[in-house]
Formats: C-alpha cells, structure tokens, sequence
C-alpha cells in the first residue's frame, strides 16, 4: 500500500531540478510557480505550455514562504510523492539494470540524500530504503540536491531498518555496509554479489552496531592521501560506482 509524504516533500525547488521534471516527467508536475521577477525563465515558460503543465507567477515573498532558501525563483508541485512498501522495492531491485538498494541509516543533511539519490538513479540503482525517525527529511532541500531524482526513485519508509534488512536477506539481497577499521574489507579487493543492498550509516556516529549486525561484509575505501574520513555522500558514490563496474 502506498502511503504519501508530507505535503511539503512535493515542492521541487531551483531551476534545474524543474527543467529535469518537465522533460522527464510533466504529468507528475501540478503547478509550477514562478517569481515575477525573475529573470531568464523563457524555458521554463515554454516546456509548460507545452507540456499543457498549469504555472503561476507570484510574489518572490510567497515562493520565499514556500521554500526557505535559494528557489531561484522556481518551485515546482507534484501530484504528490509516494511510498512503495519494502516488497515493492525489493521487486524494483530484481528489474533494475543496477540490482542494488540503497539504505540510509538515520542519515541527517537532506543535501547529502539528496546526492545520493541522484548518484543512484544516474547509475540505475533500485531505491533508497530508509528509516522512519531520525532520517533527513526528504523535503525541498533534499529535491534541489537530488535534482528530481526523488521523484524517479522507489523511496521506501520503515520503522525499523535492521528488520527491514532481515527481510531483504531473506529475499536473497546480500547486505553490504561502509565502515574503516578492523574487520571491514577493502572495497577493491571484496567479493560483491547482487542483488544487494548498501546500507550508509550517520554522518557523524556512523552505522549503528544493530543495523551492523546485518551486514554480510563491511566495506571501506583505501585511504592514502592522508584524510581518515570522507563525506557520506562522497563514500557512497565512490562505493556505489565501484559496485556498479563489477556488476558490468
């Protein structure tokens, strides 16, 4: 059963995202809205009247009210974002070109989802799994970085991500985490098979040691410009491509 997000997740703000939505996806789009006094919006204009995609000039204010921050004086509305259930999911895994899940464990900086879920769909990822509480909001910061991708992505909501995990096991998806230190293996030397899932842990904690449990292997990246860390969403692209070209 599908189930939709807060409201404010169907507002994708900034010119780029927008464009991508109109090309890739108008009958998803309800209204575009449009600073009157910004410039440069020819394009914009006209992908809607052509896609019969209904728009609406307003007050820069009301944009602003819309969506805190830099809109660039475009925010789109879709019909509304939802949920596939973790069967759902798991189904997307076993059609996609790239049969892999990507889960968050309460992953904070909603630009960090985002990036990450644009990597994803870029490199045919099946969708991003992640937990109820303590999760980035998949909101209108999250959709600038994404730059619509979560729109094109099955995005799937749990309460508890470790039971979520042993589900997927279950089905034949094997868990791999992303973690330095004793016990983990090098990523470029690991073994991967698929389907799988990748599970990101928080920024600044990591993964927590329940969720770590599930894992089948635990991989990091070698380090040996002198840093000891990387940003999750730096980590996650370099793994997922990496997992990407063995697959091919």
């Amino acid at each position: 059963m599908n189930e939709s997000l807060d409201a404010r997740s169907h507002l994708t703000p900034g010119r780029k995202p927008v464009l991508e939505l109109l090309r890739s996806r108008p009958d998803n789009l309800d209204t575009v809205f449009l600073a009157d006094d910004a410039p440069g919006l020819g394009d914009i204009l006209g992908l809607c009247k052509e896609a019969g995609v209904r728009f609406r000039k307003v007050r820069r204010t009301e944009l602003d009210r819309m969506v805190p921050g830099n809109h660039q004086g475009v925010v789109a509305r879709l019909r509304g974002r939802t949920l596939v259930d973790l069967d759902g999911l798991i189904d997307a895994a076993a059609r996609s070109p790239f049969p892999l899940i990507l889960a968050l464990d309460q992953v904070q900086d909603p630009g960090n989802v985002g990036t990450l879920a644009r990597t994803l769909l870029a490199l045919g990822g099946a969708g991003l799994l992640f937990p109820k509480d303590r999760t980035a909001f998949i909101g209108p910061a999250a959709a600038k970085a994404a730059a619509g991708a979560l729109d094109r992505l099955p995005l799937c909501q749990v309460v508890n991500l470790a039971r979520a995990l042993d589900t997927c096991a279950e089905a034949g998806l094997t868990i791999y985490g992303s973690a330095a230190g004793p016990g983990s293996t090098d990523l470029f030397a690991a073994r991967l098979d698929f389907p799988a899932v990748l599970v990101l842990g928080n920024e600044d904690k990591g993964m927590r040691p329940n969720v770590g449990k599930r894992c089948a292997a635990m991989l990091s990246i070698p380090m040996r410009g002198g840093f000891d860390s990387l940003n999750v969403a730096q980590a996650g692209a370099m793994i997922m491509t990496e997992m990407l070209r063995r697959r091919s």
